[in-house]
């Protein structure tokens, strides 16, 4: 995963969540460097005042919301739905930014590959759900995907220069959350507010979750396996509090290379937007004398299974870590509405993990057909009213 050289053109960007957190980071990057980045093309989910605001702001030429609320006035030169946002996303472009909030991300991520544009994803889900899918068609029409998620990022900047051979194991680096000391028997009485209280990162509601139940972690383990196509038996994850150390990469001859620095998500959005080449005056350099001594820690599976049930899902295959994310995106939905205790997040998607059925060398439509299988069996072990559930990656949803 090399990056190319930088070109005197700007590079042409087609932002897909454009209004969501990484989005909005993202367009912060933009901003800053004017001669660099061009803004082609713009989608969101159903912030149409947000959205418009980009479009004039950028002079996008093609323009799109996925879901916009009844009721709103969407201007006629908009594409509405998700096909529009797929054909944005397969428009003639440098790189496509998927800042898409979960399982929604699919369908426009695989357009923008089978255009042949470079990817760089924030949206882990899409590599949980279809990631063989998403490498063969990555092979054959020559697309690459850049990690924007900082974990992800981390490694392919240790990574850069080193022979694959060389690699011992990855290291995922994880916060613990607002969690991480907490007694495990109180865990029945965590409140939304309460795990929406992310100790070092600002992120979007279902991310911050993902991270207080440490699924993120989980999902990130099968994300770092396609990526970088390394086996799950050389991916591991430690606790890190601090959130200075992104990620390390242990070598066979015995050497660890990390990457560290302030907890600041502009960082891998700019360096896969500027396709490795590391732009100036980002973020701060990290204070590392203030910052040290910088705690590692083991993992405790009994404080947080999810990392298990996810890394038992990715070994698996087929469309179980579909079933995987999707049954995890109803029961965080459901938690941020008071329909789902803490606790049971990880319980009913290990449970749907378990019962999903085996599907080798699978298709997009199995995977469609696993998400619904999925949402349907959590929806109604948690007796959500009929179109309570988020809806998969062909229905409606996007930042």
């Amino acid at each position: 995963m090399d990056f190319q050289a930088p070109s005197s053109a700007p590079r042409r960007v087609v932002l897909l969540g454009a209004t969501g957190s990484i989005g909005r980071q993202a367009v912060d990057v933009i901003t800053r460097f004017p001669d660099r980045f061009q803004v082609v093309g713009v989608v969101a989910g159903r912030d149409i005042a947000g959205l418009r605001a980009l479009a004039e702001r950028f002079g996008a030429a093609r323009v799109a919301v996925v879901a916009p609320d009844p009721g709103m006035e969407v201007p006629q030169s908009w594409g509405v739905g998700l096909e529009a946002a797929c054909e944005l996303a397969a428009m003639p472009a440098d790189v496509v930014c998927v800042a898409i909030t979960g399982a929604a991300a699919l369908l426009p991520t695989l357009a923008a590959i089978d255009a042949g544009t470079t990817v760089a994803t924030a949206t882990k889900e899409v590599l949980v759900m279809a990631g063989e899918i998403v490498r063969a068609r990555s092979r054959r029409s020559g697309s690459r995907l850049l990690p924007i998620d900082s974990e992800h990022s981390a490694l392919w900047q240790c990574l850069r220069g080193e022979d694959p051979a060389s690699v011992n194991r990855l290291i995922l680096t994880a916060s613990g959350g607002p969690f991480r000391e907490r007694d495990p028997a109180t865990f029945p009485a965590i409140t939304p507010e309460e795990a929406l209280r992310h100790p070092t990162w600002s992120m979007g509601p279902k991310v911050t979750i993902d991270s207080a139940t440490m699924m993120n972690k989980g999902l990130e383990v099968i994300e770092a396996h396609f990526l970088f196509d390394v086996e799950y038996r050389r991916i591991d994850v430690l606790v890190h509090p601090g959130s200075v150390i992104h990620s390390m990469v242990e070598f066979r001859d015995g050497a660890t290379k990390a990457q560290l620095g302030v907890p600041d998500m502009r960082i891998p959005i700019a360096l896969a937007l500027a396709d490795g080449e590391r732009l100036p005056g980002i973020a701060p350099a990290a204070d590392l004398p203030a910052l040290s001594p910088l705690h590692l820690l083991p993992l405790d599976p009994r404080r947080f299974p999810a990392v298990g049930v996810a890394r038992r899902a990715g070994e698996r295959g087929g469309v179980v870590p579909a079933v995987l994310n999707a049954a995890n995106e109803v029961c965080v939905d459901a938690f941020l509405r008071g329909a789902c205790r803490f606790d049971q997040i990880t319980t009913l998607v290990g449970e749907a993990v378990e019962a999903a059925p085996a599907v080798s060398d699978p298709s997009v439509e199995d995977v469609l057909d696993a998400d619904r299988w999925a949402r349907r069996r959590v929806a109604g072990a948690l007796a959500l009213p009929a179109g309570a559930a988020p809806a998969g990656p062909g229905g409606p949803g996007a930042a």
